[in-house]
């Protein structure tokens, strides 16, 4: 009873932790709505004092302030602070009660968000220094229109019914995403399969079938689990020689969320697609897709169909004769009579990539033990930027397998807190991601507040027998997520909002995808890639085989990604209220870029939260208009060398640090010298010799 008296809410006072980072260790669950709480009475305090502040609005006295809420002495802003490791957490390592507290918090937050957005006297202030203000920096100007822009485009300009119509469309919508991600999450993880025979194990590598008997004991079973996480679900399409089981996989992975349960999305979907689309039209817009992209590179629904209906032009005859291949194969070996399934692709697709190139993830994965792997990528940036990371056990992580670290930069001083969470567990989404648990800024005093930067990821875990052992698939997956992190550690601007990976979404992903062309660079793989028993470096013939084969299925992948993109534009597009059944709906939306049989009872959307609950909305494109970036990028160093440091610094100065200081394509230009073309990725993808 004593230590609940004398205890202190960790989050309201400074942290004692190594540059301040968030002390995980000493955080319960009850710490979080009393911060939230006070968190939304502090900034409440301060929006007040603002609006009846008697003084003619200025930038300074307004647009810096609403920007940097910090305390009042200057230490931090409560309602960011608890947010962070919060709705971090919520994806990392949640559980039945966080998820409870989220519910119940989730439309306090969003009603507290539409009261600032909304307020009419804070809004006469921005708007009067939009037009009267001082000759500003480039940079002032982009926080100032950033700013007024976001509030007419959360509803500052409507009437007051207009805003009472906004509050409730984002209210629902905010529950509805949560909603979707907490039923994927219970979807995803409900499922095993179990299996006691080993003779069904035929097929599979000894790296999948000792994780899966890790899986069984964690679970306390007998014999093998296998999950629809990835690192379990990828190796046994590929390689398990049981057809029935390959099937069931494949439909429970394929099926999530629309059984009839209270884990089922397919109204959910339509109702976020409804709200969006009401939202974009009360605000002005035709429909959610334009609202969104008034704010992109694309610029407009147009070039977003004109990219990916070149793309179309440019992969699909490449990749119907690569589809073709593979039913070929599969005949070959099991008669000409053998109708190929959707679970049946990535098998044969693996046997002929076999036989076309004699590669797979498995000879790789004894050459990409995961220590050695972060050496490799840390080396890596070592060499391109100078700069160093140092494991530090004194900063506090919030599980076991997460590692921190501290960055410094080429001269010594101190860049950054880097956090890696690497492999899969109950309480953690699928998938892989970038975020933050502090931003960078410049503060008041001239101090530049360092970031506070993670990586998520679903890696395959070590076993009883061996180490973590990664695909070549997964190193690439580290590699994108390590991009975008350097996006955040190099942010060097003024302002929070805009540092880091805070710019338009179409460009976010231009450093991450950047960073995984060097997976296949030999000078790179020489690096780290070490066979984990007898340290023998990777062989040269095998280099030259993953180099061959890196465009192995490159057009039917390219397609896939574009059928996604042609599915997220769909929906967004909508004028009119949307009816349909999501199933249907979706077939007859990809159709164009589909062209393997598409099964009746199976359903995308319903787990597709990058458009549904992540911020994707209207705007998946982004990865294949990412793309031509960092192709285009790419060869800038593949001519100068893909280690030269005075290359490497112009993509820092120009891009990485940058933040959304400036219009994208200002900096890309920058650092190109030229608007990027599509020559270059359809050089990489062999399209275009």
């Amino acid at each position: 009873m004593s230590e609940n008296i004398e205890r202190k809410n960790p989050f309201f006072f400074p942290y004692d932790t190594p540059h301040d980072v968030a002390p995980f260790d000493r955080i319960r669950l009850e710490d979080y709505e009393e911060a939230f709480m006070e968190g939304i009475r502090r900034e409440d305090e301060q929006i007040d004092k603002l609006i009846n502040d008697p003084r003619k609005p200025t930038f300074d006295n307004t647009i810096i302030s609403i920007d940097d809420e910090k305390d009042s002495e200057g230490y931090y802003d409560l309602l960011s602070r608890v947010s962070s490791v919060f709705f971090n957490l919520l994806s990392a390592e949640t559980n039945d009660e966080m998820d409870a507290l989220a519910q119940k918090l989730s439309p306090i937050l969003t009603k507290h968000a539409n009261d600032i957005r909304l307020n009419e006297r804070l809004f006469e202030r921005i708007k009067y220094v939009h037009h009267h203000h001082r000759r500003l920096t480039p940079e002032e100007k982009m926080l100032l229109d950033k700013c007024y822009d976001g509030f007419v485009r959360s509803g500052a300009l409507l009437d007051s019914a207009g805003k009472e119509r906004l509050r409730q469309l984002t209210e629902e919508a905010s529950m509805l995403g949560l909603q979707f991600s907490q039923n994927l999450l219970k979807e995803n993880k409900a499922f095993t399969l179990h299996i006691t025979d080993e003779a069904q194990l035929d097929g599979l590598p000894d790296t999948a079938r000792e994780a899966a008997a890790l899986a069984a004991k964690e679970r306390e079973l007998e014999g093998w689990v296998f999950t629809l996480d990835f690192p379990s679900y990828s190796p046994f399409m590929t390689y398990s020689t049981q057809r029935d089981l390959r099937r069931q996989m494949y439909m429970a992975k394929n099926t999530e969320c629309i059984h009839d349960n209270t884990e089922n999305n397919l109204e959910i979907c339509k109702r976020l697609i409804n709200l969006r689309r009401e939202l974009a039209q009360l605000l002005g817009h035709k429909t959610y897709a334009d609202y969104v992209l008034k704010h992109r590179m694309a610029g407009s629904v147009r070039k977003v169909y004109k990219l990916l209906n070149d793309l179309i032009d440019a992969y699909k005859p490449t990749a119907l004769k690569e589809v073709e291949a593979i039913r070929r194969l599969a005949q070959k070996i099991e008669g000409k009579g053998f109708k190929m399934e959707p679970w049946d692709f990535g098998f044969y697709s693996h046997k002929l990539q076999l036989a076309k190139y004699n590669i797979d993830a498995e000879m790789l994965r004894p050459y990409f033990e995961l220590s050695k792997v972060i050496g490799g990528v840390f080396g890596l940036a070592n060499r391109l930027y100078g700069i160093t990371f140092k494991e530090n056990p004194d900063i506090p992580v919030y599980h076991p397998d997460v590692k921190a670290y501290e960055v410094f930069d080429r001269d010594g001083s101190y860049l950054a807190v880097f956090y890696a969470d690497f492999h899969p567990r109950k309480g953690k989404q699928g998938g892989a991601w970038m975020t933050e648990y502090q931003g960078q800024w410049i503060d008041r005093k001239g101090v530049n507040n360092r970031p506070h930067v993670s990586v998520v990821m679903n890696l395959t875990k070590p076993t009883e027998e061996k180490p973590a052992l990664l695909t070549l698939g997964e190193v690439e997956t580290f590699l994108h997520e390590f991009g975008h992190a350097l996006h955040g550690m190099f942010a060097n601007t003024r302002f929070e909002s805009l540092s880091g990976t805070n710019v338009w979404w179409d460009f976010v992903e231009l450093p991450s995808q950047f960073m995984e062309n060097f997976a296949v660079e030999k000078d790179f793989l020489r690096t780290f890639a070490f066979h984990y028993q007898t340290g023998e470096p990777i062989p040269d013939d095998l280099i030259d085989r993953i180099r061959k084969s890196r465009n192995f299925n490159v057009a039917y992948a390219c397609l896939r990604q574009v059928s996604f993109g042609l599915l997220d534009m769909a929906y967004y597009t909508q004028k009119d209220a949307f009816c349909e059944d999501i199933i249907p709906f979706e077939k007859k939306a990809w159709a164009k870029a589909i062209i393997t049989e598409q099964l009746p009872d199976t359903c995308m959307t319903v787990q597709f939260s990058h458009i549904m609950a992540g911020g994707y909305a209207a705007g998946y494109y982004s990865y294949k208009w990412a793309e031509v970036l960092d192709a285009d990028a790419f060869s800038v160093f593949k001519k100068h060398g893909i280690f030269d440091q005075k290359t490497a610094q112009s993509f820092r100065d120009n891009i990485l640090s940058k933040g959304g200081t400036e219009n994208p394509m200002v900096l890309y230009k920058r650092f190109r010298g030229g608007e990027p073309t599509i020559e270059a990725l359809l050089k990489r993808n062999g399209i275009k010799r």
